[in-house]
C-alpha cells in the first residue's frame, strides 16, 4: 500500500448494512430502519426537498462500495451496489441523487432468487436538479420489480474531478471494522449499524497513529501527529466516560479522530467511529476542546438518532450542543461552560441583527424551497436555537438530572432510527406526563409550535450567571476601551489579557468588533497593547483582532493580514477576512491575496472567495455540468506567483459553495 501508488492503484471497499427490522415509516434517509409512528407523527411519505431521490418506495437492506483510488490521474473509479426491496407496486423508476464530479459507466440490475443467472443492463439519464446535484433516473426492468422482492442495482462509475493526495497513503472510512491486505494493497471496511448516508466518509492521506486511549486514536499526517496526540492525550477517554454516565453506553465502538489539512472546508464532522477534525483547531486547546466534544455528543445525538430531514437539523445539532455543554460542565465546571455559550449567543444575537427578527431562516423548522442548499442550515440558529429550546425543555424538567435521564431513555428508544420533532415532543410529553397535563407545550409566549415555527430570537435563555467572574472582567475591559479617546494605560495594565482564557479573549474582541469602527487613536492605542500579544496566540484569536483591522482601515497592521490569509486555508479563517476586505475600501488587497493563494484553496471554497470578490452567481460549467475554477491570468511581476496545489484530500458531507446568510459578522467555529 505505501510503495508504488503511482503505478498501482489502490483499492478499498466497504459494506452498510441496515437493522432488520420492519413496520418502518417513511423517512428521510433509506439507509435507516425508522421509528415507529407516534400521537402526532407526521403521515407517509415525509418529503424532503433537498433530494431528488424517491427514497419513499425502497428500503435499502444493504449498501456494498469497491473503489479504486489511481493518485497519478487523480481519479477514483469503482461500483456501488444497492439490496434494494420496494414498498409500493408500479415502481418503474428508481432516482437517486447524484454529484457532478461522477460519471456513470453503466448500471445493471439483478433479482435474487429469481431465476436470473446474468445482469440485465438498465438505461439512466440524469437530469438537472440543483446546482449542488443531479437526478440519475433509472428504468427499473418492471416484471422483476414487485413489492417485497429485492433486487440489486449495480452502478459503475469514476470521478472526473476532484483534489488528489500524496504518495504513500493510508486509507480510513467511518466504519466499525477494518483491514489491510498488504499484498493486494486492499483496504477493506465494514459497519453493522444502520447510518444515514451523510455519514458515510472516506479520507486517504499519508497518515499515521497513536492510541490515546482502549477505544481512541489519533491520525494525523507525521508533521502533526506529536502535536495532536501531545493536545488530546487521555482527554478522549475522559470525555466518552463523561458522556456515558449522562446519556449512555456509547454504541459505535471506536471512537478514532482524524486530523486534516487546513483546506478542509468545514471545522469538524462527526463520522462515526471517525470524527473530521480540521488540523487549523489544535492552534487553540479550547476550541479544540469544544469541538472534539460536540463531535463526541453526536454519537448520541445526530449519529445514534437523526432527523429525518434537513429542515429539522437542529433535532442534531441542538441536541448535540446541549450534551457537549452538559459534558463540559460535569469535566471542567458550570463557569467554563457559561463562558463559551456567552460568546456563542452573543454570536447568534449579532446575526439576528444582520438579518432581523422576521428572517425565516431565524426558524428552527425552515421549510426549504426546491433548488435551496440545505448547507444554508450550518448557521447559529440551528445549534444555539435549538439549544436554548432543548435547555428549555430542561429547565421545564425542574432538575438537570431528570432531564439526563430523558436524554438517556429518548436515545434508548430511537437509536439506529430518524426522527422529526414530533416524535421528540410526543416522547418528552409522555415521559413527564404532570408537564402534558399543566399543557407547558401550549404556554402563552412559549408555545412548542412557537419555538418550532417563529422567527427572531430563543424565547427563552439559560441562566448563565455563574460564569459571571470569567464573564465580568471582559466586559469591564470593553467599557473601558469605549468610554476613553486617549486610554488610561496604568488603569489598563491591572487587565492582563496574557493570563486570560482563549474564550475570554475572543469574547472581548467580539465584543469590540460590535462597536467598530472604533476612532483612529482607540486603534493605535489598542495595537499597541495586545497585537504583539495576539501574534503569539491561536488563529481564533488572531482572526477577530485582524477583523477589527480591516474594519478600521488600520493599515498599520495590514501585512498581518496578508500573513495570516497566505497561511490559513480553511474556510472558518478566509472568509470573515475577505467578506470585511471586499465590503471595506480593501477588496484590491483581497483580490491579490486570493490571485496568490487560491492553488491551496478547496474547490468548494475558491467558487465562494470568486463570487465574492467578482460578483458572480456561478462557476462556470463544463460540458458535464460541473464546477469549473476559474483560475485568472498569471499575476504581475510585483506579486508573489501562485504556490502548489495542495496535495491533500478533503472530504465533507455537507460543504456548500454559497450561502443565503452573510458571515462578517459572525464567527462560527464548532
Amino acid at each position: 500500500m505505501m510503495a508504488e501508488l503511482h503505478q498501482t492503484p489502490t483499492s478499498l471497499c466497504c459494506c452498510r448494512k441496515s437493522l432488520p427490522i420492519s413496520g418502518a415509516r417513511c423517512v428521510g434517509y433509506s439507509t435507516w430502519p425508522s421509528a415507529a409512528p407516534g400521537p402526532g407523527s407526521p403521515r407517509c411519505p415525509l418529503v424532503d426537498v433537498a433530494s431528488a431521490s424517491n427514497f419513499s418506495c425502497f428500503q435499502l437492506r444493504h449498501f456494498h462500495l469497491d473503489l479504486r483510488l489511481n493518485f497519478a490521474v487523480k481519479e477514483m473509479s469503482g461500483w456501488l451496489v444497492l439490496d434494494l426491496i420496494p414498498v409500493q407496486a408500479g415502481i418503474h423508476t428508481l432516482v437517486l441523487d447524484s454529484h457532478p464530479s461522477l460519471l456513470i459507466h453503466s448500471i445493471d440490475c439483478k433479482v435474487p432468487g429469481a431465476g436470473q443467472e446474468e445482469p440485465v443492463s438498465l438505461t439512466y439519464r440524469i437530469d438537472p436538479f440543483t446546482d449542488y446535484g443531479s437526478s440519475l433516473n433509472i428504468s427499473l426492468p418492471t416484471a422483476a420489480v414487485k413489492p417485497g422482492r429485492l433486487i440489486q442495482i449495480t452502478i459503475r462509475y469514476i470521478t472526473t474531478d476532484g483534489p488528489a493526495v500524496p504518495d504513500g497513503v493510508t486509507v480510513l472510512m467511518s466504519a466499525s471494522r477494518s483491514s489491510y491486505s498488504k499484498q493486494d494493497r486492499v483496504f477493506q471496511f465494514s459497519m453493522e449499524f444502520p447510518v444515514p448516508s451523510y455519514l458515510v466518509a472516506l479520507v486517504a492521506g499519508e497518515l499515521q497513529h497513536v492510541d490515546v486511549g482502549p477505544r481512541s486514536r489519533v491520525w494525523a499526517e507525521p508533521c502533526l501527529l506529536s502535536c495532536a496526540v501531545k493536545k488530546l492525550g487521555g482527554s478522549v477517554e475522559r470525555w466518552l466516560g463523561v458522556a456515558e454516565e449522562l446519556f449512555g453506553p456509547y454504541l459505535w465502538g471506536r471512537c478514532d479522530i482524524v486530523f486534516l489539512p487546513p483546506s478542509f472546508p468545514i471545522v469538524a464532522m462527526e463520522n462515526p467511529c471517525l470524527t473530521f477534525i480540521i488540523a487549523s483547531i489544535l492552534e487553540s486547546s479550547e476550541f479544540l476542546l469544544i469541538d472534539v466534544i460536540h463531535e463526541i455528543a453526536h454519537g448520541w445525538f445526530g449519529n445514534a438518532v437523526t432527523n429525518a430531514t434537513w429542515e429539522e437539523m437542529w433535532l442534531s445539532e441542538g441536541l448535540a450542543t446541549y450534551a457537549q455543554r452538559r459534558i463540559t460542565t460535569e469535566a471542567y465546571g458550570e463557569a467554563f461552560t457559561c463562558l463559551e455559550t456567552v460568546v456563542r449567543l452573543d454570536a447568534l444575537h449579532r446575526q439576528l441583527r444582520l438579518l432581523g427578527d422576521n428572517n425565516p431562516m431565524s426558524k428552527l423548522q425552515v421549510k426549504f424551497e426546491p433548488g435551496v442548499n440545505p448547507s444554508t442550515l450550518m448557521n447559529l440558529f440551528t445549534y444555539e436555537k435549538g439549544f436554548c429550546f432543548v435547555s428549555y425543555l430542561s429547565q421545564l424538567c425542574g432538575d438537570v438530572r431528570r432531564f439526563d435521564c430523558f436524554l438517556r431513555d429518548y436515545i434508548s428508544q430511537f437509536k439506529f432510527k430518524s426522527v422529526v420533532a414530533q416524535d421528540l415532543i410526543d416522547y418528552f410529553l409522555g415521559y413527564f406526563p404532570e408537564l402534558q397535563s399543566a399543557a407547558v407545550a401550549q404556554k402563552e409566549g412559549l408555545e412548542f409550535e412557537r419555538w418550532l415555527s417563529g422567527c427572531g430570537p430563543p424565547l427563552y435563555e439559560p441562566d448563565l450567571s455563574a460564569g459571571s467572574t470569567l464573564i465580568q472582567p471582559v466586559q469591564d475591559l470593553c467599557d473601558l476601551w469605549r468610554s476613553i479617546e486617549s486610554p488610561d494605560l496604568q488603569t489598563l495594565t491591572t487587565f492582563d489579557l496574557s493570563a486570560w482564557s482563549t474564550f475570554q479573549i475572543v469574547l472581548f474582541l467580539d465584543r469590540m468588533l460590535d462597536h467598530s469602527p472604533l476612532p483612529h487613536d482607540v486603534m493605535v492605542s489598542l495595537s499597541g497593547c495586545y497585537s504583539t500579544l495576539f501574534d503569539g496566540l491561536n488563529a481564533e484569536v488572531q482572526i477577530r483582532w485582524l477583523q477589527m483591522v480591516v474594519r478600521n482601515t488600520f493599515y498599520p497592521d495590514l501585512p498581518r493580514v496578508r500573513a495570516f490569509l497566505h497561511k490559513h486555508t480553511s474556510r472558518m479563517y478566509t472568509l470573515p477576512l475577505y467578506e470585511d476586505l471586499v465590503a471595506g475600501v480593501m477588496k484590491c488587497v483581497a483580490v491579490e491575496i486570493f490571485y496568490q493563494t487560491q492553488r491551496r484553496l478547496h474547490p468548494n471554497l475558491r467558487r465562494t472567495l470568486q463570487q465574492i470578490l467578482f460578483q458572480t452567481s456561478s462557476a462556470p460549467a463544463n460540458q458535464n455540468g460541473q464546477a469549473l475554477s476559474t483560475l485568472p491570468p498569471s499575476p504581475s511581476p510585483s506579486t508573489q506567483p501562485p504556490q502548489p496545489a495542495a496535495t491533500a484530500t478533503a472530504s465533507a458531507a455537507a460543504a456548500g459553495t454559497t450561502t443565503a446568510i452573510a458571515l462578517r459578522d459572525v464567527n462560527v467555529s464548532a
